[in-house]
């Protein structure tokens, strides 16, 4: 699990981006210079044709293990999936204390 230093700094949301590139790239066999070109509009779901139903299964897992973060059922929708962007802002949401 990585810790990230605070995400309303510079600093720990470029961390986050990094760790979820990373991430990416890793489960879904990606190159590195493809998934560090990732933008907030970057299509993912429907877009990538490695990211189909099971795949997103191995992301999510992936994701609650190196950000150390629970992801329910309902947690997840088209939405989230949809742009790198929006799954920063999932990943974000999910690791702000409460």
């Amino acid at each position: 699990m990585t810790t990230f230093p605070n995400l309303d700094s510079a600093a720990g949301e470029a961390a986050l981006e990094r760790e979820l590139k990373g991430l990416i790239a890793d489960v879904l066999g990606l190159g590195a210079d493809q998934a560090e070109a990732f933008g907030p509009e970057s299509g993912l779901f429907g877009h990538l044709p490695e990211l189909d139903s099971m795949a997103v299964a191995g992301l999510l897992t992936e994701m609650e293990d190196r950000l150390g973060i629970v992801i329910e059922d309902d947690d997840v929708d088209g939405e989230m999936l949809e742009t790198f962007g929006g799954l920063l802002a999932f990943a974000k949401a999910k690791l702000e204390p409460r």
